[in-house]
C-alpha cells in the first residue's frame, strides 16, 4: 500500500494562506455540530473552493486528482467491493493495475479506511482524491438495482408458485418488510429515484414483465420472465394508493407518499386494463428539496425580470404553455412561491394538487361529485382572491371564467398544451373564447421545453449531417458559424449508453403589446403573427435551443425535436 501521511487539513490549508486561523475555529465548531468531516464544512461555509482543497491534498500527498466526470468506469471492478463498505468509506475502485488496485477517496487521509480495506481486498491500494459528490452518483449508478429486482421477482414467482392461496390474501398480508412482493416494489422505486427517473411503468405482456422508467424524457427497459408477478405489484400498489383491488376492468387513480433514501416522494398513480393485465404508470414528484425558486428554473436572466414584471402585475393573464412534461408547473410554482405574501390572497385550482405550499388555499379538483374546473373557478371568485392560479385552461368555459377574472381586477395564472407562445393566445380563441375577452386579459405568455443535456463523460465532437445542415441553414440565416464545434455524447455507464445526462430549460416569452392586442380583438391571425415577431425582445423557443447547441450544451438532435413541435403547431393552427 502507498504510505499516506497523517495530514491535518485545517492546518495545511492556514499554512498555505487558503484560510485564516479564525475560519479554521469557526470551521471546527460547527464541525461539533454537524458531525461532518472538516474538509466538507470548509467547503459548505464558502472559505475554501472543493477544487482548490482537492488539488492541495493532490499534491501533498503525491497522489493523483482524478475527475470522475469524465472517468470510464468499470462497473464489475466498483462491484467486488461491497456496497456498504463504498458507501461507508466514501471510496470507489477505478482499476486494478498489476502493481495494486486504484482507489477514489472522498478523503485519502483516513488512514484507517485504507488499513481496513488493504486487509479486506487483500491487495496494494493505490490511493487517489475525488470529489465526493461525483462519487456518490457513480455509486448510484454502479450499484444499480437492476440484478437485486430480477433475483427479487424470481423468487416471488417461486413463493406464488409454492402458496396456492388467493392472491389478494397472500398481497394484502405482506405485512412484513421481508416479503418479496414489498422489497421487489421497494427496490423498483430505489433504482428509480437513484436514476432521476420521472415516471415508472409496470407493462404485463404475453410471456414477460416490462419495467421502464423515463429518464430525461426517454424510456429505459427492465423485461423479467416471471409475468405472473405483474397482478401482485399490481394489486399491492393499488393498497398503496387506496383503490378498489377488486376493480380490475376500469382505469383507477390516486396517489401516495414514500420515503425513499431519505427523500420525500409523492407518487401519481394511473392503472389502466390491458390486453395482458393491467398496465400502472407512477409519475415521481420528489419534495424533498421543495419548491424551486423562480431564479433556478433556467430561465435567461432577462427574461426571468420580464416575466417577474408580468405577474406582480395587479391584475391579468399570464399563461406557461408546452406539452406534457416541459416543466410548466416548476415554473409557475416558482411564480407563487415569489407571490405568497401575507397580504396576497392566493387560490389554486388544480387537477392534482402536485405541491402543497403554506398559506395558499390549493382546491384539488373532484369531477366525479361536480367539483370542476367551472364550478370551482365560479366559487374562487367569491373568496376574495388577488391571484388565482388554474392548473389547466382545458375548454372554453375554463378559459373564459379565468379571462373574465383577469379582466376584474385579478391575476392569473395558467397553463395550455399548446407548443409555442403565439399559438397559445390563437388557441384561446379557437376555444370559442370572445376574441375582445383574450385582447383585453392576456398580458404575457411563456412557452418552454427541457432539453437533454450532453452527457459530460462522453461527450465527443459531431459533425452535423444533411437533416442538420438543413436546419442550421433555417435558423442560423444571420450568425456566423464559422469554428462552432458541434457535440454529442458518445454513450456510457454514467449515461446509460444515452449519451445524454440532465435536462435543461429552454424558453420563450412573449408580451402582449397594443398592436398584438389590437390583432386579437379583430381575430386577425397573421397581424397577430406579425407584431408578435417584430415585438424587440420576442426570441423563438428553436433559436433559443440552437444557442445551447452551440454552446455544446445540447444536440442538434435536440434542437430538430424544438423545431418540428413548433413547426408543428404552427400547421395546425394554419388548417
Amino acid at each position: 500500500m502507498t504510505a499516506a501521511k497523517r495530514i491535518r487539513i485545517g492546518d495545511l490549508l492556514v499554512s498555505n494562506q487558503m484560510i485564516t486561523d479564525d475560519q479554521l475555529q469557526h470551521a471546527l465548531r460547527e464541525q461539533k455540530l454537524t458531525g461532518r468531516k472538516l474538509g466538507n464544512t470548509l467547503v459548505d461555509l464558502g472559505y475554501v473552493e472543493e477544487n482548490a482543497l482537492l488539488n492541495l491534498l493532490s499534491d501533498q500527498l503525491k497522489i493523483p486528482f482524478v475527475e470522475l466526470q469524465q472517468y470510464r468506469f468499470d462497473r464489475d471492478l466498483i462491484q467486488r467491493m461491497p456496497e456498504t463498505t463504498a458507501r461507508r468509506y466514501r471510496v470507489i475502485l477505478l482499476r486494478d493495475d498489476p502493481d495494486g488496485l486504484l482507489l477514489g477517496m472522498a478523503d485519502p487521509t483516513d488512514i484507517f479506511c485504507l488499513d481496513e480495506l488493504q486487509r479486506q481486498l487483500k491487495k496494494n491500494i493505490k490511493p487517489a482524491v475525488v470529489r465526493e459528490s461525483e462519487l456518490l452518483d457513480i455509486l448510484d449508478i454502479a450499484y444499480s438495482r437492476a440484478s437485486e429486482i430480477a433475483s427479487l421477482a424470481e423468487e416471488l414467482d417461486e413463493e406464488l408458485e409454492s402458496n396456492a392461496v388467493d392472491l389478494t390474501e397472500f398481497v394484502t398480508d405482506a405485512t412484513d418488510s421481508d416479503a418479496p412482493v414489498v422489497k421487489l416494489l421497494q427496490k423498483i422505486f430505489e433504482e428509480a429515484i437513484n436514476a432521476k427517473a420521472s415516471d415508472i411503468h409496470i407493462e404485463p405482456d404475453e410471456t414477460v414483465l416490462r419495467i421502464r422508467n423515463r429518464i430525461d424524457g426517454v424510456l429505459l427497459e427492465q423485461v423479467m420472465n416471471e409475468k405472473r408477478i405483474a397482478p401482485a405489484l399490481v394489486v399491492r400498489l393499488k393498497l398503496m394508493a387506496g383503490l378498489d383491488i377488486s376493480e380490475k376492468r376500469m382505469p383507477q387513480d390516486g396517489r401516495f407518499n414514500l420515503r425513499v433514501k431519505g427523500r420525500n416522494i409523492d407518487v401519481r398513480m394511473s392503472t389502466m386494463p390491458v390486453q395482458f393485465g393491467e398496465s400502472v404508470v407512477m409519475r415521481l414528484l420528489d419534495h424533498t428539496d421543495g419548491v424551486l425558486a423562480l431564479g433556478k428554473v433556467g430561465m435567461p436572466k432577462e427574461q426571468v425580470e420580464r416575466f417577474r414584471r408580468a405577474i406582480t402585475r395587479p391584475h391579468g393573464l399570464v399563461l406557461v404553455t408546452g406539452p406534457t412534461g416541459s416543466g410548466k408547473t416548476t415554473t409557475l410554482y416558482g411564480a407563487l412561491s415569489e407571490l405568497n405574501k401575507p397580504e396576497k390572497k392566493i387560490i389554486t385550482v388544480e387537477d392534482p394538487v402536485e405541491y402543497r405550499l403554506p398559506r395558499i388555499s390549493q382546491v384539488q379538483l373532484h369531477e366525479r361529485i361536480g367539483l370542476t374546473f367551472g364550478s370551482v373557478l365560479r366559487a374562487t371568485l367569491r373568496q376574495d382572491p388577488d391571484i388565482l392560479l388554474v392548473g389547466e385552461i382545458r375548454d372554453a368555459e375554463s378559459a373564459e371564467i379565468a379571462l373574465r377574472a383577469a379582466m376584474t381586477g385579478h391575476l392569473v395564472l395558467s397553463t395550455l398544451h399548446t407548443n409555442d407562445a403565439m399559438t397559445s393566445a390563437l388557441r384561446l380563441i379557437d376555444m370559442g373564447v370572445d376574441p375582445y375577452l383574450v385582447a383585453s386579459s392576456l398580458k404575457a405568455i411563456v412557452a418552454q421545453r427541457l432539453l437533454r443535456r450532453i452527457c459530460s463523460s462522453c461527450v465527443q465532437p459531431h459533425e452535423p449531417d444533411a437533416n442538420e445542415r438543413q436546419l442550421l441553414a433555417a435558423l442560423a440565416r444571420d450568425r456566423d458559424l464559422t469554428g462552432v464545434q458541434f457535440k454529442r455524447g458518445a454513450g456510457c455507464p454514467h449515461c446509460h449508453n444515452t449519451g445524454y445526462r440532465g435536462r435543461i430549460g429552454v424558453f420563450e416569452m412573449l408580451d402582449v403589446n397594443q398592436a398584438m392586442a389590437e390583432a386579437l380583438r379583430d381575430n386577425d391571425i397573421n397581424g397577430f403573427t406579425r407584431a408578435a415577431q417584430k415585438s424587440p425582445h420576442f426570441r423563438p423557443l428553436s433559436h433559443a435551443a440552437l444557442d445551447y447547441a452551440i454552446e455544446g450544451t445540447s444536440t442538434l438532435e435536440e434542437v430538430m425535436k424544438v423545431s418540428a413541435q413548433v413547426e408543428d403547431e404552427v400547421l395546425a393552427i394554419d388548417a
